[in-house]
């Protein structure tokens, strides 16, 4: 454990160096700032002792001791004018840093989560996600007011007040040296070793209360449909009382924590005090020397003080930037290759090379030495069994994932060689259940083609029949559509996700059932449109309804990985025992009874993959 926080604050730590090594100009202002003022409080008690002097004297030499008492004052006037100085140039500073460094984490954090694989994607929550990157950014403004603008000084302080008091009297400086030292030593025990597990345990438990909030939230169709909104509520009533036994422990901790570093402060003043009367009552001491001795403690006290609060901020910075920083050392799973160029697609050919790919670290393969071509311009339409290996086949020429073995061309090009932003680019994908941004309908049309125009936009929306209850909506295209597409029904999400392909234009077009969601009259004029936008087009359609590839060049039946039969249609469908034909059957009984015959056919691939887990 010991270990584990250690590492932690290191790592943290050395990720915040880096950062800063990038804005050292401003660093070094702030430090330096911050510096300059801390001198200045420093030499306060000086010149405060040199008008407790001139005071004294002033019986004997009233006029002598009112100027050395002017010049006193006057030079703690130009401290104090340094001091204001400084600490306003270093606010400055730290203000720029922070805001800087606030923002590059939150695009850096960003920028790798969108990045990461689809299966670190399924397996975190959306709002813990959130969670960690907007607690560490905010973090790190507490970490760098408290190294900057709090610890700094303080170190400056400590050093040099037991310098001035140590070159006066040796013994002074050693007590406040050796107090301050063994009060810094035991903060920072208290805080590593006492109160930062605990606060490492509210930190995760804070996390998972955000993915919990959101889990329930993102699902709250689900939850209004089944009434289960009490049970929601004592579902998350549970994770918030264990939120907050933690936090309790924390706090709790904390003020310990802070009675035995006051305690500590406490023994430390009377010291210094006692020694400091013993030195007036030996004679070595005037009253000024005596006022300077206890300004500077006083000053001490101050900052040894508060040393105890900057250590537990420090730590606790650390503590909920940590996830964040985590975030920086993840791996990114699918990852261009350095001298990786967009690719260059023209006919859209396809061509599966003897590939072999397992998910994660299982042993069996779901395609092993598999070999596929699908000529530019072919529709072609992926059937068979939850498992059998169509959406895999989808997914790895998006190169979501990364092969194990053989390659996967596109126009002749190896898309382990191309940029992944500009392979995908070039495929228009309509899901089975289509995610929406929470935009605008017009934004949400041109997501794969930014640049449109309205008119284009329009059209598009136009040939996926999409028009008429847009047009009806409160602002037309500009209407908002809910998170995930929340206000729109599962039909007009599909025909939006139809419009967005339309309009991206792009060689190859993939259909994941992208008719399922609609009734049969929309559906009979979707496949009109569909069969439109795939002329010149490579189709890859994947099928649960076999009536929706019936039309298609070439359909093949996958199963375990296989392509254990291909053709047409017509030709597929009189195989003796085969199974196209099975399914068809089945599927065209269940039309026939009323019912829905194809129950195997409905799951999704990614939860039944039939042993081959997502890990």
């Amino acid at each position: 454990m010991t270990a584990s926080r250690n590492s932690a604050i290191r790592d943290v730590l050395a990720f915040l160096f880096r950062h800063w090594r990038r804005e050292k100009v401003l660093v070094a202002i702030t430090a330096a700032s911050m510096a300059i003022a801390t001198s200045a409080d420093l030499l306060m008690p000086v010149y405060s002792g040199r008008l407790i002097d001139a005071i004294s004297a002033s019986v004997s030499t009233r006029s002598a001791g009112l100027q050395d008492a002017l010049h006193a004052v006057a030079l703690m006037a130009c401290l104090g004018v340094v001091l204001v100085a400084g600490r306003h140039a270093g606010f400055l500073g730290i203000v720029r840093l922070t805001l800087r460094l606030m923002s590059r984490f939150a695009s850096d954090a960003f920028w790798r989560v969108q990045r990461f694989s689809t299966d670190w994607h399924a397996n975190n929550f959306s709002g813990s996600i959130v969670r960690r990157i907007t607690r560490g950014m905010w973090a790190t403004d507490l970490m760098n007011d408290t190294l900057l603008l709090a610890l700094w000084p303080a170190v400056l302080v400590l050093v040099g007040s037991s310098l001035l008091l140590g070159a006066h009297w040796p013994m002074m400086g050693a007590i406040v040296s050796i107090g301050a030292v063994l009060y810094i030593t035991l903060s920072i025990t208290l805080s590593l070793r006492f109160v930062a597990p605990a606060a490492r345990l509210s930190n995760a438990q804070d996390t998972r209360i955000g993915g919990a909030m959101a889990d329930a939230v993102t699902c709250n169709p689900v939850v209004k449909a089944f009434g289960a909104e009490s049970r929601e509520d004592r579902r998350l009533g549970k994770v918030i009382d264990k939120w907050r036994q933690r936090i309790f422990r924390t706090w709790t901790r904390g003020t310990w924590s802070g009675t035995v570093q006051l305690l500590v402060l406490l023994v430390l003043r009377i010291s210094v005090i006692l020694y400091a009367l013993l030195l007036w009552w030996q004679r070595r001491a005037s009253p000024g020397d005596i006022a300077f001795v206890l300004t500077s403690y006083f000053i001490i006290h101050g900052y040894l003080r508060d040393i105890g609060q900057h250590v537990a901020n420090l730590q606790r910075s650390v503590n909920d930037m940590e996830e964040m920083v985590a975030i920086e050392s993840l791996p990114l799973g699918v990852i261009d290759r350095g001298d990786a160029r967009p690719i260059r697609m023209r006919e859209g050919d396809i061509r599966f090379d003897r590939v072999t790919f397992r998910y994660g670290a299982h042993a069996t393969p779901l395609f092993e030495d598999f070999s596929l071509h699908i000529p530019g311009g072919q529709r072609v339409g992926l059937v068979g069994h939850s498992g059998s290996g169509k959406t895999t086949f989808v997914k790895l020429l998006h190169r979501l994932y990364d092969i194990n073995g053989g390659k996967v061309l596109v126009d002749g090009q190896n898309i382990a060689d191309v940029t992944q932003d500009s392979l995908r680019s070039h495929m228009a994908l309509v899901p089975q259940e289509p995610i929406l941004f929470h935009r605008s309908l017009a934004e949400n049309i041109a997501y794969g083609r930014p640049s449109a125009t309205m008119k284009q936009i329009e059209e598009a929306a136009r040939l996926a029949h999409a028009e008429e209850f847009i047009l009806r909506q409160p602002k037309g295209y500009a209407t908002l559509v809910g998170e995930r597409g929340v206000k729109l029904s599962g039909g007009e999400r599909q025909r939006i996700a139809l419009a967005r392909a339309f309009l991206a234009d792009t060689p190859v077009l993939i259909l994941d059932e992208a008719t399922s969601s609609l009734d049969s009259e929309s559906e009979a004029l979707i496949q009109e449109a569909t069969e439109r936008l795939m002329v010149g087009r490579t189709a890859i359609v994947i099928a649960h309804r076999l009536s929706t590839v019936r039309m298609l060049d070439r359909i093949l039946v996958f199963d375990h990985g296989q392509v254990v039969e291909e053709g047409t249609h017509e030709s597929l469908v009189v195989l003796h025992d085969g199974t196209y034909k099975r399914l068809f059957n089945r599927q065209a009984l269940g039309l026939l009874v009323g019912t829905d015959a194809e129950p195997e056919m409905e799951e999704s691939e990614d939860e039944a993959l039939s042993g081959y887990g997502t890990d």
